[in-house]
């Protein structure tokens, strides 16, 4: 559990009304192409919540900005440009992924001058085939199956003004895909999507969270989480069966009733423990929580203090 006692809790009615000054224009549509499978979203919640939350972020990159000069100034060199680095945490199926999305569409929106990039941690998961290899592929999206090394050295770079590649993770094959990258190249921001993306280094002393300017939490009861996550199951097998190639085929196209238990199981067996274990304990590292209701919505958000 976080220290609340460290948070502004703030709740959606008195958060809506923070700055409501500058509105981005983002239609339904461009809305329901931002947002993951089975997650739900509404012009309403781009107002209500992340319209202040993109100004609060304004806040803190000029803040920045501001003492990097400054720091310059002190050392008698020449200010050089720093990316902003934004992290996004959270459980399997909270919705992180729609989060990091439109919020970079926002800052996108809001800062037309600066270059917005955005990536998953997804692509630093060992290939299936290593994981086989080192006989931990049911230990999948823990933090051993991660290579951290390689996400540190990327983070590490894209922050001193590197060019960077990002691996590509396909959630169509469940797998690395072999010789695809994302190139990161000096962006004024840079948004970190994943689950792991606050935790504790275990044998390294620096993490991928040293470098962020800001981290967000996305927050919400286990129970609606694992819910959220079956009907996302059970939404990618009503598609999954006309491609062959998917890694969900074989359930698509097999007993529904066995391929139900099956993500149940994994739930149980896997996504439940990674939460318990290792995902929310990073809750109270987050500079802001955002947490969700039912229907994804978001009812109360946590602004750390210090």
């Amino acid at each position: 559990m976080y220290n609340q006692m460290n948070y502004y809790k703030i709740p959606r009615d008195e958060w809506r009304n923070l700055y409501q000054k500058y509105q981005v224009s983002l239609s339904a549509k461009e809305l329901s192409r931002i947002k993951s499978v089975n997650d739900r979203i509404s012009l309403a919640d781009v107002q209500d919540i992340y319209q202040p939350l993109v100004h609060l972020l304004g806040i803190h990159m000029k803040s920045r900005q501001e003492l990097m000069k400054q720091q310059a100034e002190f050392l008698g060199i020449e200010a050089h440009k720093v990316p902003f680095i934004l992290g996004i945490a959270g459980s399997v199926a909270v919705g992180k992924s729609t989060t990091a999305r439109l919020l970079q569409t926002l800052l996108s929106a809001t800062y037309p001058e600066k270059k917005v990039q955005l990536i998953t941690t997804d692509g630093f998961l060992y290939p299936n085939k290593e994981l086989k290899r080192r006989q931990i592929m049911q230990r999948k999206g823990f933090p051993e199956s991660y290579d951290m090394g390689r996400l540190l050295t990327f983070t590490n770079d894209v922050k001193n003004g590197l060019p960077a590649k990002a691996p590509r993770y396909s959630h169509k094959v469940y797998d690395i895909v072999s010789d695809e990258f994302d190139v990161v190249d000096n962006p004024d921001i840079l948004i970190v999507e994943g689950i792991n993306v606050l935790q504790l280094p275990s044998n390294q002393q620096l993490y991928v969270s040293d470098f962020f300017d800001f981290s967000i939490y996305v927050d919400a009861h286990e129970d609606l989480i694992q819910g959220w996550y079956l009907e996302r199951f059970e939404t990618l097998l009503d598609t999954a069966f006309q491609d062959p190639s998917n890694y969900y085929y074989p359930y698509a196209i097999g007993d529904r009733t066995k391929a139900t238990r099956m993500a149940r199981r994994v739930w149980l067996t896997i996504n439940r423990p990674n939460l318990r274990e290792y995902i929310l304990p990073t809750r109270n590292r987050a500079d802001l929580i955002l947490h969700k209701t039912q229907n994804h919505l978001v009812n109360e958000l946590f602004l750390r203090k210090y």
